[in-house]
């Protein structure tokens, strides 16, 4: 597929992917589908090991485009099979062990705030801000949003900023827990690409299965996870990974992990 709304880079093991439709905010009403199919196409690439999400200029997304919504809004079941269409990056974000890391570079708008909580780690920079903004024009939060809000920040704190629609700032988005660090706006970009050069040198298939049982952690007994953890922790033990790491431990070396 020819990208029209999204630039995507690889280089040393980082795919990085930035929405680039920035006279627009960067939606993701248009980029929602080459999004998708870059990660259908990394999902089992071992030259990839890691990904990040970032905007251009002043946005990092807008989330959906509102003149898309004033023209289709007198079919529900329209609507309903439009939104599950969207889903589909979502359940990909989740399904592919790449860790994925949102570089929030300016506004997360909507759906915006729900793709960066969608990823596995957000860096702001110190200039962005988030907004939940859909009761400002009769709607509510999709794309997973409430979902994401609510599981990252309590149900009482969610309401707060769904209900009342109101910007917040990096700083305070670090404070309450949905942003893992905030950074100067002229180092956002290096910062992500040294988190993921530390992952992409790390061992890709536990790090992978970290990533599958923290998901799974939130929609099954502690009896049913830790079946799946002691399942998971038996297939690291049978990895090169494991092998090297444990060598390398008691050569007082660091390890050279190939996920494996």
């Amino acid at each position: 597929m020819k990208e029209k709304n999204i630039v995507t880079t690889i280089e040393n093991k980082i795919c990085i992917i930035k929405l680039n439709r920035p006279e627009i905010r960067n939606p993701l009403t248009e980029a929602a589908w080459e999004l998708l199919d870059t990660l259908r196409e990394i999902q089992y690439e071992d030259q990839v090991k890691a990904v990040i999400i970032t905007g251009t200029e002043r946005a990092f997304s807008a989330g959906g485009n509102l003149s898309n919504v004033q023209r289709d809004t007198s079919d529900a079941f329209a609507t309903r099979k439009r939104m599950k269409q969207y889903y589909e990056l979502l359940h990909m974000m989740r399904k592919v062990e790449k860790p994925i890391i949102a570089a929030v570079n300016g506004a997360a708008a909507g759906a915006g705030v729900s793709l960066a909580l969608a990823c596995d780690l957000v860096i702001a920079a110190r200039s962005a801000f988030f907004i939940q903004s859909f009761v400002k024009v009769g709607a509510l939060p999709d794309f997973g949003g409430i979902h994401f809000l609510t599981q990252t920040l309590g149900p009482h704190r969610a309401k707060e900023l769904m209900m009342l629609g109101e910007r917040i700032s990096a700083e305070q988005a670090y404070q309450i827990g949905m942003v893992n660090e905030v950074v100067d706006d002229g180092i956002l970009l290096e910062r992500a690409c040294s988190i993921a050069q530390k992952i992409a040198e790390g061992p890709s298939l536990s790090i992978g299965l970290i990533k599958q049982l923290v998901h799974y952690s939130a929609n099954v007994s502690l009896e049913e996870f830790l079946e799946l953890e002691a399942f998971g922790q038996g297939l690291c033990f049978q990895t090169e990974d494991l092998k090297e790491g444990v060598t390398a431990f008691f050569e007082k070396r660091a390890p050279q992990f190939k996920g494996k």
